[in-house]
């Protein structure tokens, strides 16, 4: 597959012109986006940025605060719902889409079927979450289709555990969290979605969700019990099929690696079989996992956090030096091209915040490898490229330089870009603009350039280690090259400018292919103004070059 770029964005917070929010509103206090506000005009300034895919994050029906019940969605328990709008991933109805993003709740599913053929019809394809391991605790499915049965409806709650049951009980138990749950009974305790066997989770767990069993008994030995094919398995491949039918082109898979990869090794052959095209991102932190979800798993992409990502933040923040960012692609071997890359999504701290960076240019150097450094897809969440700061106590979230997930708020420089639904960027800074354009450069050149999209990679750190003129703590290059495309990324992660020499070892010239002593004309494809210069390329002399702080250059490299 071609590499591909994802905007990751929440619709409640999208589409929300709420400027005078307040702290823990209702949904009638700080209003909510809806499935319309994606108009043409926001599809194709989107598009316009260099995406080629859209994450619509939250769109399955999840626990909320908000009543529904005179569309006949049964209200949910506030005291088991984290935050008043709720979390995206404390899935309420696998088969109907949340009520809060629509105009009309009765029609709500035909306004998503509208967007999916709107995006479409923008050449942007859909991706949205499955969330595979736990369901809220009041998972209740209203909408599902003739003859499908409800999660746990035949389960027998005198087992703890039973391959033909879809949660796990604490038999003869009461629920019984370390928190006070007025009005709430469970009887018997049910297991929490966080792997917590106990009638008693606390706060600090996913006390609002319960776990399903997926044929593994965790408290016999985790002894693996997938023959007959568990129960679970059915119902989800059912779900799975049932999204693919409404034309989206992608799923990422919440924390897929607490399903056991024998249930994806299972499942997406089959949805790939009725859907050839379509794409499975696995969300998974454990890296001795990587390839096995690759491999077994038979997932697309996984999420690299705990590599790339936890590099470039270090790097950024200036605890890391640059030439970790070798070892980091180095340590994936031949996976590198099957991770999603990024610096920012729902669950991290904004770029731009006082937790991260403290401004979103800060990170442009990173953005550049995150985007060029591999075959791999590259996201970004709605709102970074905007600068983002996130500095704002919105309700359950706190001031965590985060975009809360739980709340009904507002994402400011989202705000200020879409201006009432115009999305003409009239009322952005002048900095958030000159942002916003580094990233629809970056991105367009990602998605265009075959040296990016299908090249070579030749990593420059190392034969620069020992360089006087190259400081590898703050400096990283390296060559991308396809058939007669060349290009040379230089970046600075410092403060300062620097001026700064690149050596060019003659093995780069053997593997890249290159002629040595060779003219090539040379730009900066990332310059608002590129100026065209001349250069020599040998293993004999230097690539010279000036870079601003926190910046970095993609140069252009084609002969004469």
């Amino acid at each position: 597959m071609s590499k591909f770029t994802i905007y990751q964005v929440l619709p409640r917070l999208f589409g929300n012109y709420n400027e005078n929010t307040k702290y823990n509103g209702s949904l009638s206090e700080n209003g909510c986006g809806k499935f319309n506000s994606f108009t043409n005009k926001a599809l194709r300034e989107i598009k316009r940025l260099g995406i080629t895919h859209i994450w619509y994050t939250g769109i399955i029906e999840h626990a909320t605060t908000s009543d529904y019940s005179q569309y006949g969605i049964p209200a949910d328990f506030p005291e088991i719902v984290k935050g008043n709008a709720g979390s995206p991933y404390a899935i309420k109805d696998y088969y109907d889409v949340a009520p809060d993003l629509a105009q009309d709740v009765a029609n709500r599913m035909k306004e998503f079927e509208a967007l999916v053929e709107r995006t479409h019809k923008n050449d942007l394809q859909v991706i949205i979450d499955f969330v595979p391991n736990h369901v809220a605790r009041c998972y209740h499915s209203d909408a599902k289709p003739k003859g499908v049965v409800d999660l746990g409806k035949t389960d027998n709650p005198q087992w703890h555990f039973s391959p033909l049951n879809n949660f796990y009980y604490i038999v003869n138990q009461p629920f019984n969290p370390k928190f006070e749950l007025p009005n709430y009974v469970e009887f018997p305790a049910r297991a929490t979605g966080n792997d917590c066997f106990s009638v008693s989770p606390s706060l600090s767990d996913w006390y609002e969700t319960v776990k399903l069993n997926y044929g593994i008994n965790y408290v016999e030995g985790c002894v693996r019990q997938f023959s007959p094919t568990p129960d679970t398995w059915l119902k989800m491949r059912d779900i799975l099929l049932f999204w693919a039918a409404k034309g989206v082109d992608g799923f990422r898979c919440d924390m897929a690696e607490m399903v056991p990869v024998e249930f994806w090794s299972w499942v997406i052959p089959q949805i790939k079989n009725a859907y050839q095209q379509i794409i499975f991102i696995a969300e998974i932190y454990q890296v001795a996992e990587y390839h096995n979800y690759i491999a077994n798993g038979k997932f697309d992409y996984l999420y690299d956090k705990e590599g790339l990502y936890t590099t470039l933040r270090n790097v950024t923040s200036r605890n890391h030096a640059a030439r970790d960012i070798t070892y980091s692609w180095q340590s994936l071997g031949n996976i590198a091209d099957r991770m999603l890359n990024f610096l920012e999504n729902h669950d991290e701290q904004r770029i731009a915040s006082g937790f991260f960076a403290g401004d979103g240019a800060y990170a442009e150097p990173a953005m550049i490898v995150a985007a060029t450094l591999t075959k791999a897809p590259v996201m970004i969440y709605s709102g970074q490229e905007t600068g983002e700061t996130a500095m704002e106590s919105e309700g359950f979230s706190g001031m965590d330089g985060r975009t809360s997930i739980f709340d009904y708020c507002r994402v400011k420089s989202i705000q200020e870009w879409a201006n009432n639904g115009k999305f003409d960027g009239k009322k952005l800074s002048a900095e958030q603009k000159k942002l916003r354009d580094f990233y629809a450069k970056l991105l367009n050149i990602t998605i265009s350039s075959k040296a990016i999209t299908d090249g070579l990679m030749y990593d420059l750190e190392y034969a620069n280690l020992d360089n006087p003129k190259f400081n590898s703590h703050e400096q990283y290059a390296y060559f991308r090259k396809h058939e007669d495309e060349l290009l040379l990324i230089i970046l600075n992660f410092y403060d300062r400018e620097l001026a700064t020499e690149v050596r060019i070892p003659a093995e780069a010239f053997m593997y890249l292919q290159i002629a040595e002593n060779q003219t090539f004309n040379c730009c900066d494809l990332l310059d608002q103004t590129p100026t065209l210069s001349q250069t020599i390329l040998s293993s004999n002399t230097v690539f010279k070059t000036t870079i601003a702080p926190w910046k970095g250059k993609i140069f252009k490299l084609s002969i004469p």
